[in-house]
Order: C-alpha cells, then structure tokens, then sequence
C-alpha cells in the first residue's frame, strides 16, 4: 500500500462555501486513492468531532459539512482561547489529526458481493446491440462481463447507485442516443467504459444488459440502505429466470447475496 500511503501524504484541504471541507488525494481515478478515501471516511465515522455533519467518499476523496457555531467554541490546537478559532482551520487541524491515525491493512479486508444478473430478453433488451457494436456473440458479451473483477468507487446519482470501475475495454459501449423515460429497478447496463447497476426504477441512457433481482437500496434499513458501499469488489454472475424469481422472492424476505 505504499502508492496509498503517498496519497495519502499528498491531501489538499479545499473549502466548499462556508461550512464544507474537500479532502483532495490526487486528480485521477485510483484504487489506491479510494483506499484513501474510503480510510478517511471510516475514521470520521470511529471518531466524530462536535459540529461534524454530513461526509460522502467521491472518486478522489471526502467532502465534509460541519457546523461552524459549534466549532467555533473549539480551540485549535496548542490555542486556549476557544473565541479566537475559525471553524475551517478547526475542522483542518481535526481531519488532519484523523488522517495521521490511518493505516492501510490488506485488500483483502475488503467487502466481496456477488451480483446475480438474469442476462438479455426482456431483462436486457440492448444485449445484442452491445454485441453487435463489437463484432461478438452475446454469449462473448455475457462471458466478458461476468469475468470482470469490479471495483465501488462511489455512491451516487440515484440512492445506492454504485459508480463502478474495472470492467473491460472490449465491452465499452456508447450511451444510448435516446435516453429510455424509465429504466426498470435493479437494470445492468454499460455506459462508456463503466457498468452499474439501476437500483431504483429511474430515466436514463445506459445500455440494458441484464437485470438483477438484488434490492440494492433499501430504504428502511436506516444504518446501511444502499447495499453496495464504496471500496467493495463486487463480481457479476450469470442466473436464469427461474433463478432470478428465486433469489428476488428471497430478497422480499430481507436476504441478500453477499459472501
């Protein structure tokens, strides 16, 4: 971990307005600048400072909100006058004490969920294009895709929508010309160089391939709704429709598919 560690020592400190701070660990989509991010939110979540608001990992760091009045009663460090503290400077001198607390263990801590996807049919209505773009079979498609080792980076756009990085060039497919109104709950598409998951029924250009029964987001699950966080792998497999009723009638039951 020691591209991580580097990141990590190279953070920039960003305002965003005046009750935001912008952790920064590089300007490049990174599996070891997720580690950064992912390490940074999980110390805010262990330890919590007064004023700490909302805090959300992107693909290249954390952004923060925070209360101003209430760090304001806050000293900075080696400071005994309270009233004389900026809240921004405060919050810096916080997260910084935060990150010098990280360190990386193995990647294989790591998260690993499995993703049934029912492929093509009515559950994939753009498989065969996507295999016509590419000169290949949808079986060659299918293959590809479920042999994809995948990475969270982000949560985003619809709840629990995962923004997912690794899938291979040889799929990489334009976005639809015309956006579909609505895109059916647990749709797998291709979008670009990227494949995700719709967990809600939403409008949107992706290329269909398959579909899953997961219930990525479950909104009366109040400490974890979105079932996919960032810095998990996930793997993509293949089910039948017959399998695909099974797992989704499971998931009505609160069982999810994760190892």
């Amino acid at each position: 971990m020691d591209k991580a560690n580097e990141f990590l020592k190279q953070a920039e400190f960003l305002p965003v307005g005046e009750t935001g701070l912008m952790v920064s660990f590089g300007h490049i989509i990174d599996p070891d600048i997720l580690h950064c991010a992912s390490a940074l939110v999980s110390q805010l979540e262990k330890h919590p400072f007064p004023g700490l608001g909302e805090f959300e990992a992107s693909y290249t760091g954390v952004t923060m909100f925070f209360d101003p009045l209430v760090l304001a009663k806050e000293p900075l460090p080696g400071q005994n006058m309270p009233e004389m503290s900026h809240a921004y400077q405060v919050v810096t001198a916080k997260v910084k004490e935060l990150l010098a607390k990280i360190t990386f263990g193995s990647q294989n801590d790591a998260r690993h969920v499995r993703v049934p996807v029912c492929y093509g049919g009515e559950y994939g209505p753009d498989l065969g294009e996507v295999a016509e773009y590419h000169n290949m079979t949808t079986d060659e498609v299918v293959k590809i895709h479920t042999g994809g080792k995948y990475l969270v980076y982000m949560i985003g756009f619809a709840p629990g929508f995962p923004y997912v990085g690794g899938m291979d060039p040889r799929i990489a497919t334009p976005r639809r010309k015309t956006p579909r109104l609505k895109i059916p709950k647990g749709s797998v598409g291709i979008a670009g160089a990227q494949t995700g998951a719709y967990p809600l029924e939403t409008p949107g250009g992706w290329q269909l391939i398959g579909r899953t029964p997961l219930e990525l987001f479950r909104p009366n699950d109040t400490e974890h709704p979105s079932v996919l966080q960032a810095g998990d792998n996930i793997e993509f497999y293949a089910v039948t429709e017959k399998e695909f009723a099974d797992i989704a009638a499971k998931e009505k039951g609160g069982h999810h598919n994760e190892n």
